[in-house]
């Protein structure tokens, strides 16, 4: 904090410290999916190959999963807006190092440093649970939580923009502009929270936890090029199992876990967390299924021959239902319980993908899906971190909202890899073009994930609350 502003007078102003925090969310959300329909554009003016330029998500996703749930126990321990303003400053540093890049090695490495700041969205959660009056909290979760997807949504609008009409630099200056101003508005005005816990760094557990998601999600990355019953693919999944099983024995011998296995075992965490996933699953879909449908040529008997921004205004409108849905799941969060809004939000993202694949003639047919996956997916993802907060104690919302992130984060990936893998299987025009059948079976797969979101919504206790569990004798509430 600068020494003009106490933490006192910055804590009676929530209204501007959760603009602050949305600016860096809708930051580092953006870049997940601006990234996306500039692949093609990215390949061809550097000379790259097509699976050269897929590790630019690769990269993002791995250090992203790696560091989110590190830097939210740090959060924890060392104070959240420290953490947020490095976090803010390495996805900065990302960013200049992509917007300068002409070599695919280069923007590989800018991707990278760029997912090495992925804590922001738990680091933003920890701070306005221990900040912002109670009454304010389940709603301000509920607007962070609603930014992943409108990021996303907004993502595919500006890229298509960029791409067709100004240069892929763009992209990654315009991301680089917004953290800066996010990263110097937190260093202003966003307080230190007085809630930490003191423990020692846990580094036999970062470096096991590290290692089983990199095994996991490299093969999953890797599943459609190397094959999904090669060697490799087998060989990283095996793993990611071994390592998986070495973390956690680990941590519960450890004396200061990085994270408490008892906490993930409870019912209210583990259940969000597997509805997490399979929402995550869900709403990766529609960013490749729907974009790729309105801009397949007419010569295919069902694509629209669209351009690229026209396929990200497609999907505006489900982002800015979003904006309403996070808030809105918070307010009915808040009055009736989290499990009602992420009920909700999942029959609204099954209805929407039914509709889907039942109705895709037209473009209004695809933006009224559109809007229905937003409305679904905003209210679930307000609703699942606010579950999150409400099951664990203050000092452990860092790394348990970090977990929660990552397994949505997952969750999308290995949706987007079983998309891609059904719409590759069925071609036609001498394998150019995915067949119609296939978009039907990979929004039929969403639907799917959506169904089993909302089974696994089930198995939420009611209330989703904690059992109660000492605080440790470091820890201070």
């Amino acid at each position: 904090m600068t020494p003009d502003l106490t933490p006192d007078v910055a804590r009676a102003h929530p209204s501007r410290t959760l603009g602050i925090l949305v600016l860096g969310a809708i930051a580092y959300a953006l870049a997940q999916t601006m990234i996306v329909p500039a692949l093609p554009a990215i390949q061809h003016g550097v000379g790259a190959s097509q699976e050269a330029v897929t590790w630019m998500l690769t990269a993002f996703l791995l250090t992203s999963s790696v560091c989110t749930p590190i830097v939210g126990r740090l959060g924890d321990m060392y104070g959240k807006e420290k953490l947020l303003l490095i976090a803010l400053g390495v996805f900065a540093v990302g960013s200049l190092v992509c917007a300068l890049g002409n070599s695919i090695g280069v923007l590989i490495l800018g991707r990278a440093i760029q997912g090495a700041g992925g804590a922001i969205f738990p680091l933003a959660f920890g701070i306005i649970r221990d900040e912002f009056p109670p009454e304010r909290v389940a709603t301000s979760i509920g607007l962070i939580s609603a930014t992943f997807g409108i990021g996303g949504g907004l993502g595919l609008v500006l890229a298509g923009v960029m791409v067709d009409h100004l240069s892929v630099h763009w992209i990654f200056w315009s991301s680089l502009a917004t953290t800066v101003v996010a990263a110097w508005a937190t260093w202003r005005y966003v307080p230190e929270s007085p809630v930490r816990v003191k423990a020692s760094i846990d580094y036999g557990g970062a470096v096991l936890l590290s290692l089983a998601l990199t095994s996991l999600l490299l093969g999953v990355s890797q599943g459609n090029s190397w094959g999904w019953g090669s060697a490799g693919v087998l060989g990283l999944f095996a793993a990611a199992v071994a390592f998986a099983f070495a973390f956690v024995a680990y941590e519960r011998r450890v004396a200061e876990p990085m994270v408490d296995i008892r906490l993930m075992q409870q019912r209210p965490v583990w259940s969000t967390n597997l509805t997490a996933f399979a929402i995550g699953f869900a709403m990766f879909g529609s960013y490749i299924l729907i974009p790729q449908l309105v801009e397949l040529p007419e010569v295919t008997g069902y694509g629209f021959s669209r351009s690229t921004t026209v396929a990200g205004l497609i999907m505006l409108p489900s982002a800015l239902v979003m904006l309403g849905a996070g808030p809105l799941s918070g307010w009915l969060g808040s009055r009736f319980g989290s499990r009602l809004p992420l009920a909700i939000g999942g029959v609204f993202a099954g209805l929407a993908y039914v509709s889907l694949a039942l109705f895709h003639a037209t473009l209004f047919e695809i933006a009224v899906g559109a809007v229905l996956i937003g409305i679904g997916i905003g209210l679930a993802f307000a609703a699942m971190a606010n579950l999150i907060v409400e099951a664990v104690r203050q000092d452990q919302t860092g790394v348990a909202t970090g977990i929660n992130t990552i397994m949505r984060s997952i969750g999308g990936s290995i949706g987007a890899q079983v998309v891609a893998s059904i719409l590759a299987a069925d071609t036609i025009l001498g394998g150019r073009f995915p067949a119609e059948d296939g978009f039907t079976a990979a929004f039929t797969m969403s639907a799917a994930a959506a169904v089993v979101a909302l089974i696994a919504t089930a198995l939420i206790p009611p209330g989703g609350r904690r059992e109660r569990m000492p605080v440790p004798l470091g820890a201070k509430a």
